[in-house]
């Protein structure tokens, strides 16, 4: 069956690599920029025609019927960023990885890799990239995240800057960002933060977009709904995106 279906895809003239994401669109300078939820902290991003997947988890079925990566970004070591058996069922000829040091390290696969570390800037395809610093509190020997092994990301599509926490607590850096678009921001325990811990930032760096994303921790999933209140009881102007990350529950 599936061979008679790929033949008369063929006659049609249909090129499946054509197949776009579907989510949000936020207006750039340059087209909108379109926003897919996939899998706890996986997410597309589509722009001018370039796909970009971060942190790909969930294997081929979190990937079924989604269109191949022209780049994937990884943040972290950990398995639910950096996955080596999702990347294993993904196209990766031809596709360019931004990835931290400590993640390259662990790769057993030759990929077209561009290391970065925290504070290091690139340009790839009119999309500038800056790597962030991620990590827990205290910043000692018992983090999970020790700063400076995993990276946080701004991606700038179109004049648009988008900002992509990583797995972080409450730190600095983050509150201290500005002229954010749209926010991806965690909130699992006792990974990363609590929704107190990541309501409280926000209101601080104030993104005029922010998804809470990545909230599944051991208690099970966190309380975005209340997320939402906390951040709107005190600014209503941030926009608080609550959008199905996890499909399986």
């Amino acid at each position: 069956m599936k061979t008679l279906i790929f033949a008369f895809v063929l006659l049609l003239g249909i090129d499946l690599s054509a197949q776009s994401l579907t989510g949000d669109k936020i207006p750039t300078d340059n087209g909108d920029l379109t926003i897919q939820p996939i899998l706890h902290g996986t997410l597309g991003l589509e722009w001018n025609g370039k796909i970009i997947y971060i942190d790909p988890y969930g294997g081929e079925e979190a990937f079924a019927g989604l269109p191949d990566a022209d780049m994937i970004i990884i943040t972290d070591i950990h398995g639910d960023h950096h996955n080596p058996k999702t990347l294993a069922v993904l196209k990766t000829d031809g596709v360019k990885f931004v990835v931290p040091q400590a993640v390259a390290d662990q790769m057993e696969v030759e990929y077209d890799l561009q290391i970065m570390a925290n504070g290091d800037t690139w340009s790839w395809e009119g999309i500038s990239i800056e790597a962030l610093p991620m990590y827990n509190l205290p910043d000692d020997e018992t983090s999970r995240h020790s700063k400076g092994r995993g990276n946080g990301y701004i991606l700038t599509f179109g004049g648009k800057r988008i900002y992509i926490s990583g797995d972080t607590e409450d730190i600095p850096e983050m509150r201290a960002l500005e002229n954010i678009d749209v926010a991806f921001v965690c909130m699992n325990l006792p990974y990363t933060m609590s929704i107190d811990q990541a309501s409280d930032a926000v209101l601080e760096f104030q993104p005029a977009v922010v998804y809470p994303f990545h909230f599944r921790g051991t208690e099970g999933l966190a309380d975005v709904d209340q997320f939402k209140t906390m951040v709107n009881s005190k600014n209503d102007k941030i926009e608080v995106r609550l959008r199905e990350w996890y499909p399986e529950k």
